[in-house]
């Protein structure tokens, strides 16, 4: 069982996706400066608000559902960026 696990882990697909998760963990937190630092206050200077955060509507804190929107579509914009040219340099 334990060179079965062995042979399950060092294949070459799982040891990939190891790797691009952490890789992803990392990417995770420039994206997340990026949105909380860069992204966010020039929101802010235009709505007023740079810290969505304390949003409120009664009871129900969406303020941070809102910067995390915020964050995924920055992030799914970059994902795609970087798809679009590696795809162009493999052409």
């Amino acid at each position: 069982m334990i060179s079965e696990l062995k042979a399950f882990l060092l294949r070459g697909d799982v040891l990939g996706l190891a790797i691009a998760v952490m890789i992803a963990g990392g990417f995770q937190k420039i994206i997340d400066s990026l949105v909380a630092d860069v992204i966010t206050p020039i929101i802010g200077m235009v709505g007023g608000q740079p810290d969505f955060s304390s949003i409120m509507l009664g009871p129900i804190k969406i303020g941070n559902f809102i910067n995390a929107v915020i964050g995924f579509i920055i992030l799914g914009l970059i994902l795609f960026s970087l798809v679009k040219a590696a795809g162009k340099k493999a052409e």
